[in-house]
């Protein structure tokens, strides 16, 4: 049974400390009979109370944007500010943005290379805070992989598409392989949708089906399901990625259900998934600390396994 979001409001305030487990025992009679390894012990309850020192457990933010045209003169960078305001009080030590065209809309390069200007402008006002994606349109063709070669001599760490093919279009192939090639992220906006209202404002958009197909096409590309919480069927979406390891599901949105990222666990295991917010900052990281999970599991999705994406490039 689902959980409401009241009663999940009421487990992150609650907290969830290390889960303990036994070793293994020794059984056998006096003569020196073989081991064997004893009965797990049951799994320890849940501590009342966050975990302990949680604002200081290191986090890199996988997935989040920068909406407005900072690159330009006189810039308002309030929304930025407040982000960066937040990111520090919640001990998020990194927050990887893009700047996507959103709602399906088809551009030309001049609008793209302006969105990741903004990207850029954020990226060189906190050097050691922001890094950046490079939102590209597959339908730019060459154009947009040299827009991608731009982004990464600006800095930038990956290449963020949104809904504007699906990712199964032979258009999208020659972006992903760039990203096989340069070594670099592929995070795509996801959903599988239900309902008819968005399904007519995102006719394009991925779903897990598509993000499976693209990665058997391309086993090496580091892919990211982008908000497992973003709205639509998402215990189906986990579903479908069981057989897909180089997959990995971010955990932002705004569906605050209290049982996503356990779910995520059991049916993927927990180095597949990479802590994300998109904008969606204090649930994000209360749905993380409200899972039951042991003290390296939830180092490993705060930031050990997107800190692994990113280590490829410099192998």
């Amino acid at each position: 049974m689902k959980t409401n979001r009241r009663e999940f409001i009421r487990v992150v305030g609650a907290g969830v400390g290390a889960l303990g487990m036994t070793g293994a025992g020794r059984a056998g009679g006096a003569d020196g009979a073989r081991s064997v390894p004893a009965p797990l012990a049951p799994v320890a309850p849940a501590v009342v109370g966050l975990p302990r020192n949680w604002r200081g457990l290191r986090k890199i933010d996988a997935h989040n944007h920068v909406f407005g045209a900072v690159h330009r003169t006189n810039a308002d960078w309030s929304e930025v500010e407040a982000m960066m305001e937040a990111a520090e009080w919640l001990g998020i030590e990194t927050v990887c943005c893009s700047r996507p065209i959103v709602a399906g809309v088809l551009v030309d390069i001049a609008t793209v290379r302006e969105a990741n200007d903004s990207i850029i402008a954020a990226m060189k006002r906190y050097p050691r805070r922001l890094a950046g994606y490079c939102f590209v349109q597959p339908g730019n063709g060459a154009a947009a992989l040299d827009e991608i070669e731009r982004c990464l001599d600006a800095g930038m760490i990956g290449v963020k598409l949104y809904n504007q093919f699906k990712y199964t279009d032979p258009v999208v192939f020659p972006i992903a392989e760039r990203c096989v090639a340069r070594k670099i992220i592929f995070l795509g906006h996801s959903g599988h949708v239900t309902d008819a209202r968005t399904q007519q404002a995102q006719p394009r958009i991925s779903d897990a089906a598509d993000f499976a197909e693209l990665s058997r096409r391309y086993p090496e590309l580091a892919l990211v399901l982008g908000h497992i919480n973003g709205g639509g069927d998402w215990e189906w979406t986990i579903r479908a990625l069981r057989e897909c390891p180089n997959v990995h599901v971010d955990t932002s949105g705004s569906v605050l259900e209290a049982d996503t990222i356990g779910r995520c666990v059991r049916e993927l295991g927990h180095r597949r998934l990479l802590f994300a917010t998109d904008m969606v900052m204090e649930g994000g990281v209360g749905k993380v600390l409200s899972a039951a999970l042991t003290n390296e599991q939830r180092e490993d999705v705060f930031w050990r396994n997107m800190q692994r994406l990113l280590d490829r490039r410099r192998a």
